[in-house]
């Protein structure tokens, strides 16, 4: 039997955790750890117990203690590693291109911080994410020409890594099923207090102000008639205990604190709107999640955003920076005006899977060994 291995020695949490977890899950959805020898290079094995009857996991426990260790791994212990068991299919699921010994090498690439806009301001909400997005591209170069395919999440993902390192491999797939349509806006009745919701764990990048400043906007008209949850308390971070200082005292923003999933999906059920102004993402789940709502969403004007809202009919886009717009369209939410756009789907160019089944098939059966 042929070995595949998917290294996931970081992937821990949040996206990349998923990335992995949807990886297995489909593997083991299409027999194919029946037909390979299917290894997976994990952090931890409790966090994936549920998987080791069906696929081999590798534990590395220090892999997150440090950058030097991860490092150490990608680059030095997993050549031997490689050579050892002989490997076939390497999909390396977080960013680095690892040096190893593979006759396919594959990596999935998720972090777009080297995209993101350098304000210096920033670092002193979280001098990690800032400093990854200074020297991000470097660590995504290394290595990265002696992969067989490069994996984004997005078309225009594609279009800036390859004019970033120059190559023209990388591959288009979506991290969730997209071929969904809502054609015709679902029944649903508007709150008489319009409802507004924008979940996301709380990063600088994420844009929390610009919704402040629209309500704070919205207040200074009189416009009342509305509620706002934001996923923060002021605990999370300095971020959000900066935006607590500044805006706890507006009336119609409400600060719930993290969700879980399941608290989430049943506040889509109820709230009438949801807001989206992040300037970074390499997707936007709850944008995907809240469109079979059929609800309005107002989302950032920006190509993420044009990509994963794809068709619908009961969506407008807005300058993230600009707070004012952002209030205009929320008081015609507000006010029943139904002055939407539709949008339709940005086909990416090939080779582009909408899935994780489409990909794992387009890998083992459209590449020859």
């Amino acid at each position: 039997m042929k070995t595949i291995v998917i290294s996931g020695i970081n992937s821990v949490e949040g996206g990349i955790y998923s990335v992995l977890t949807d990886c297995m899950d489909t593997i083991i959805k299409e027999n194919i750890n029946k037909k390979f020898n299917v290894i997976a290079l994990v952090h931890k094995v409790e966090l994936l117990k549920r998987y080791e009857n069906d696929i081999k996991l590798v534990e590395f426990p220090k892999s997150k203690s440090s950058w030097l260790n991860r490092l150490w791994y990608e680059y030095v212990y997993f050549y031997f590693y490689s050579r050892k068991i002989k490997v076939d299919i390497w999909i390396s699921l977080h960013d680095i291109t690892p040096n190893v010994k593979a006759k396919k090498k594959y990596v999935y690439c998720h972090n777009s911080t080297p995209f993101m806009d350098k304000d210096i301001k920033n670092i002193k909400y979280d001098y990690k994410v800032y400093l990854f997005s200074l020297f991000y591209k470097y660590l995504y170069k290394i290595n990265i020409r002696k992969n067989t395919g490069v994996i984004v999440q997005q078309e225009w993902l594609r279009v800036e890594f390859e004019k970033m390192f120059n190559i023209n491999n990388v591959i288009v797939a979506r991290p969730v099923l997209t071929s969904k349509k809502v054609s015709e806006p679902k029944e649903f009745k508007f709150n008489e207090k319009k409802m507004f919701i924008f979940p996301s764990y709380p990063r600088f990048f994420k844009n929390f102000e610009v919704i402040c400043e629209a309500s704070k906007f919205l207040d200074e008209k009189k416009i009342i008639n509305y509620e706002v949850l934001l996923t923060i308390d002021g605990t999370e971070n300095r971020y959000t205990h900066d935006l607590m200082s500044k805006y706890e005292n507006l009336e119609h923003v409400k600060f719930v604190g993290l969700l879980k999933k399941e608290e989430l999906i049943n506040l889509y059920e109820k709230v009438d709107c949801l807001i989206f102004p992040s300037k970074l993402e390499t997707w936007g789940l709850p944008i995907s999640e809240f469109k079979d709502s059929g609800k309005p969403i107002l989302v950032s004007d920006l190509p993420y955003a044009h990509e994963t809202i794809g068709s619908y009919r009961k969506v407008n886009f807005f300058n993230p920076s600009n707070y004012k717009k952002l209030a205009e369209l929320m008081q015609d939410v507000i006010e029943n005006k139904n002055n939407y756009s539709e949008s339709s789907n940005i086909k990416p160019q090939q080779p582009y899977l909408e899935n994780w089944e489409e990909l794992l098939n387009y890998i083992l059966e459209k590449q020859s060994f």
